[in-house]
């Protein structure tokens, strides 16, 4: 799901002045978008807005943005204060399909005179800006990376927040394909059902290992990751790997593994149109709240010449050493 944002700051600029406590007058306005929000009353919430909110954001345009973040992100199931940022009330709101920033401003009438919606992230979660635990490729034999570096033409994944340094890659021929025949089939495809395996010692966090593989070119973009690991290391490193086959994953939440260790099959689960592996590093565990942090592999074989501590990128050839 993209972000759904919405920046209306009517409101002046006037620094940090109020305590991290939550003020009544937040608390109603908070507690007033949010009933209105959950009933569809769009117009309610239009008159909760100062005149300058309102001339700034009609009402035909307020109904039109809050009804598309509810299509996308469906109701407001939980929220909670967290912080004053310059004039605006920060809440953590856990909507149905989304965890999203409220961000509500009030002028000294009480009207809601500044208004944004974006993720939510977590200032308080240590900045990672690589990895500092040895890491080994987490498969045997050559693949290649299709999606892989620091720019969009790269790497699509840099827009996202957590998956900014994701890797996507495959096994080709030398053709350049990454199936063997016509690609109809899951099992047509190289890298369908080869082995994953941990790339340094760690514990694992989450296992999800029962979505099904899609055919190919279809995706569900209902769980996204499909059949999922995520490793913590002994650094604070979480190594999130998406897409495994469905029942596939042979290590539990809670267990401790060591490098080189079989995790499950690559597969083809989740928002994924073929099989491969999506590989990238985060520093918390929860990918709604992450930041993705830059991957480097300690000794590689990339088309062919050894590279130490190393970040791939998209089309070379890699595998260890």
């Amino acid at each position: 799901m993209r972000n759904i944002i919405l920046t209306l700051t009517l409101a002046s600029v006037m620094g940090t002045i109020f305590g991290q406590t939550e003020k009544a007058t937040y608390k109603i306005a908070a507690d007033q978008f949010e009933a209105n929000y959950n009933s569809n009353h769009y117009d309610s919430i239009f008159a909760l807005f100062s005149p300058e909110m309102q001339k700034a954001l009609p009402l035909e345009k307020t109904i039109d943005f809050l009804s598309g973040l509810k299509s996308q992100a469906g109701q407001i199931k939980k929220r909670r204060f967290v912080k004053y940022k310059q004039t605006y009330a920060l809440y953590k709101t856990n909507f149905e399909r989304a965890l999203f920033s409220v961000n509500i401003s009030i002028d000294k009438d009480d009207k809601i005179n500044g208004l944004f919606i974006n993720a939510f992230t977590n200032d308080s979660l240590p900045g990672i800006e690589r990895n500092t635990t040895k890491l080994q490729l987490p498969f045997k034999g050559e693949w290649t990376v299709v999606w892989g570096g620091d720019t969009k033409e790269l790497n699509y994944h840099v827009e996202h927040r957590a998956q900014k340094n994701a890797f996507d890659i495959v096994i080709k021929d030398a053709k350049g394909n990454s199936f063997k025949t016509a690609g109809k089939t899951n099992e047509d495809y190289y890298a369908f059902g080869k082995e994953l395996i941990a790339p340094c010692d760690g514990e694992v966090v989450l296992v999800v290992d029962g979505v099904k593989d899609n055919m190919p070119g279809e995706l569900n973009p209902i769980y996204v990751p499909g059949n999922t690991v995520i490793l913590k290391t002994a650094n604070n490193e979480y190594l999130l790997f998406a897409h495994f086959k469905q029942h596939s994953i042979k290590v539990t939440e809670g267990q401790k593994i060591t490098a080189g260790q079989f995790l499950g099959l690559c597969g083809n689960s989740g928002n994924s149109s073929e099989a491969h592996l999506h590989f990238h590093i985060q520093n918390a565990e929860d990918m709604n709240i992450a930041t993705g942090v830059k991957c480097y592999f300690d000794k590689i074989k990339v088309n062919g010449k050894l590279k130490a501590d190393y970040s791939p990128v998209q089309n070379e050839k890699i595998e260890n050493e």
